[in-house]
C-alpha cells in the first residue's frame, strides 16, 4: 500500500495531490467502479473522487433524457460507504462532489474531503452544508468570476471560523467546457488565482484532451490536479468517457507530474548541491595581472580577476590595492593574504 500524502493539499515533500475523478464513468455499474478504484491506485492517484446525488434533487424531471440517464447512474449511500473503504483500503483517499444537501450530508460521514463542482460554486445552501462538515473541501472555479470565487472561499472560512475549525481549502482553476479547447485552457489562471487567494491552496481540474493541460498546470503552480478517468474512452456514449484518461494514459500523466515536480524543485534561490563541488572551480579571485617583484605597491593596473576561486574575491579589491607585496607573484597568481605585508 502507498503513502498518502502527509496533509491532504500540501506535504512536507511539496508531492502534488492526484486526484483521478471517476465520477459517473461507473455508470451504476458498482463492480467497475470498485475495479476503477484498483486501477487508479495501479496508476498511481493519491485520491479517487465520484458524483453523489439523489436525481430528483439534482435535475429536473422535464428533462427526461437527462433524468433517466442520471437516475441510472445513482449508486446508494451504502454503496458509497463501501466505495470509500475499498479506496482507503487501496491507500487512496475518498472524495465525491454531492449534488444536494443531503448527500453533502451523507458525504460528511464518509469522505476524506468534498468537492463544490463548478456549476454549484455559487449554489450557496449546498456549500454552507459542505463547510459544516468540516472535510476538507476543494472547489471548481469554472463559470465563476474572481468576485464570486473569493465569495464562496470567504463563505467556507467563515462557517468554518464560526465553528472554531481550522481547515483545509483548494481552489481549482477549471474551465466547465466538456472537452475544453486547449485554447481556452487558461492555464495562466493558475497564477493569477495564488496571487488573489494567498490564504488558500490553488489546483487544477482539467477537462482538456490529453494530459498536457494537467502537467502544465503543475508548472504553473497548481499543488492538486484532478482528471476524469475512466476503464476505456470508447466505453459508451457518455460523453466524460471521451475527455477522461484510461488507465495507462492516467499512468503516464502521474508520472509526468511526478518528474515535473523534482525539475520545479523547492523555489529556494541559492546553491543547490549538485553545484557546490563546482563552486571554487567556477569563481574568480584576485590575481596578478602582470609578473609583480617584491617590494612592489599594488596599484589597480597589476591585477586581474581568474578562476578558480579561494583567494580574495571580486569586491575585496581594497584588501589587495596599496598594500605591499613581500614575495614576488607570477602573472596569473592569487595575490593572497600570504604576499602582502
Amino acid at each position: 500500500m502507498r503513502s498518502r500524502p502527509l496533509s491532504l493539499f500540501t506535504s512536507e515533500t511539496h508531492r502534488v495531490l492526484v486526484v483521478a475523478e471517476i465520477g459517473n464513468n461507473h455508470e451504476g455499474d458498482v463492480a467497475l467502479a470498485e475495479d476503477l478504484i484498483g486501477r487508479a491506485a495501479d496508476a498511481g492517484a493519491d485520491a479517487v473522487k465520484f458524483q453523489t446525488f439523489r436525481t430528483e434533487h439534482y435535475v429536473s424531471p422535464r428533462d427526461a433524457e437527462r433524468f433517466a440517464r442520471l437516475k441510472g447512474f445513482e449508486l446508494t449511500g451504502e454503496q458509497f460507504a463501501r466505495l470509500a473503504e475499498k479506496a482507503r483500503a487501496a491507500g487512496l483517499l475518498f472524495v465525491s462532489t454531492p449534488f444536494d444537501l443531503d448527500s453533502a450530508r451523507l458525504l460528511g460521514r464518509i469522505a476524506d474531503a468534498i468537492k463544490i463542482a463548478s456549476g454549484d460554486n455559487t449554489f450557496y445552501p449546498l456549500i454552507e452544508e459542505v463547510a459544516a462538515t468540516r472535510k476538507p473541501l476543494m472547489v471548481s472555479t469554472g463559470l465563476a468570476g474572481l468576485d464570486e470565487i473569493r465569495f464562496a472561499a470567504r463563505l467556507i472560512q467563515r462557517v468554518w471560523r464560526d465553528a472554531g475549525v481550522d481547515q483545509e481549502l483548494a481552489v481549482l482553476h477549471c474551465v466547465s467546457a466538456y472537452p475544453t479547447p486547449p485554447e481556452e485552457a487558461n492555464l495562466g489562471a493558475v497564477a493569477a488565482l495564488s496571487r488573489a487567494l494567498p490564504e488558500v491552496v490553488i489546483g487544477y481540474s482539467d477537462h482538456t484532451i490529453g494530459t498536457d493541460a494537467a502537467v502544465l498546470a503543475v508548472a504553473a503552480g497548481a499543488r492538486v490536479i484532478e482528471k476524469h478517468f475512466t476503464i476505456d474512452t470508447q466505453y459508451s456514449d457518455f460523453r466524460d468517457h471521451q475527455l477522461s484518461a484510461d488507465p495507462a494514459t492516467f499512468k503516464t500523466m502521474v508520472a509526468r507530474i511526478r518528474e515535473t515536480e523534482s525539475l520545479m524543485g523547492d523555489g529556494v534561490i541559492g546553491t543547490a548541491p549538485c553545484e557546490a563541488p563546482a563552486e571554487t572551480a567556477l569563481r574568480r579571485s584576485i590575481a596578478a595581472a602582470r609578473d609583480l617583484p617584491a617590494g612592489h605597491v599594488v596599484v589597480p593596473d597589476d591585477i586581474t580577476w581568474v578562476r578558480p576561486g579561494g583567494g580574495f574575491a571580486p569586491g575585496q579589491e581594497r584588501r589587495v590595492l596599496g598594500r605591499r607585496l613581500r614575495a614576488a607573484v607570477a602573472r596569473g597568481d592569487q595575490v593572497g593574504p600570504e604576499v602582502l605585508d
